[in-house]
């Protein structure tokens, strides 16, 4: 447990207290050390340049205080800005894109195309994969405005911090999720090779094409076989079994015309040495 989230455990201890008089004088107390650190966080800040407070940032724990007591270097915007620029490589292996309208009261306003028409990811994943890539780049946001063209929305999303409403009133597509899960190993695999994995006794395919890693569940979409002993060439994955050739940029469609693909999986880098995948329960 990390110490943000032990305070955040704390902090419900003390609301949920049956003494109305502690809970007060404790949320004050909190209230008035949270006020004091960061009035002497300020001072420490000032006198230091842009480029040290930006250094500064770039560690987790700083980070978090920092935008605790408004004082990261990053505005919003930019942050957010960034994020998306994480995510938009695997938005667009799965023929989608996104792009942020504008950002009110805390509240990212963001449009989604592509989707990936006739694709088993399709919005679900991408948005699932918007919502963590904001979730690390801006936690300060206080939530997600979505309009664009979607899936039949779905189950609520758990594990993920940030609430996601559509722009049309409508619930998020993104199904259910066992969270988000590093995939140790998986930045290993080098461009134009596989590497198999497994996480939660899901058997899971990753593949480097030039440079972007892909992963899918690791099952043939026509005959079910394994696909761990397959060949990728310029992005083509073959069946070992069936021969069957599927396209892994294009989220793993058939190309032969069979109307098939291979079921993705989301995955995310991050720092670009750590790559997380996230199942669907």
């Amino acid at each position: 447990m990390t110490l943000i989230e032990r305070i955040g455990q704390l902090s419900a201890q003390i609301e949920s207290s049956a003494d109305p008089t502690v809970s007060r004088a404790a949320d004050e107390l909190v209230a008035t050390m949270l006020e004091m650190y960061g009035e002497g966080l300020r001072r420490v800040l000032e006198p230091l340049d842009e480029g040290v407070r930006l250094q500064l940032a770039e560690d987790d724990l700083v980070a978090s205080l920092l935008l605790i007591h408004d004082l990261h270097p990053v505005p919003l915007e930019q942050r957010v800005q960034a994020g998306l620029d994480e995510v938009r490589p695997y938005m667009k292996s799965h023929g989608g894109g996104v792009e942020l309208l504008g950002i009110e009261e805390g509240v990212a306003r963001l449009r989604l195309d592509g989707s990936c028409d006739g694709c088993a990811a399709s919005a679900s994943t991408l948005e699932l994969a918007v919502e963590k890539a904001l979730e690390e780049a801006a936690p300060d946001l206080l939530g997600i405005e979505v309009e664009g063209v979607l899936a039949e929305a779905g189950p609520e999303v758990t594990g993920v911090g940030l609430p996601m409403v559509m722009m049309n009133g409508g619930a998020p597509a993104s199904p259910k999720v066992t969270g988000w899960q590093e995939l140790d190993g998986a930045t290993d695999v080098a461009p134009g090779a596989l590497g198999s994995f497994t996480v939660d006794g899901e058997a899971l395919l990753v593949a480097n094409v030039d440079g972007e890693l892909l992963a899918y569940h690791d099952s043939c979409a026509g005959c079910q076989a394994p696909l761990s002993t397959s060949t990728l060439s310029e992005g083509v994955l073959a069946c070992p079994s069936c021969e069957r050739r599927f396209f892994l940029p294009r989220a793993g469609r058939s190309l032969d015309d069979d109307r098939i693909q291979l079921a993705p999986v989301p995955l995310l880098r991050e720092n670009g040495s750590v790559a997380r995948v996230a199942l669907h329960a």
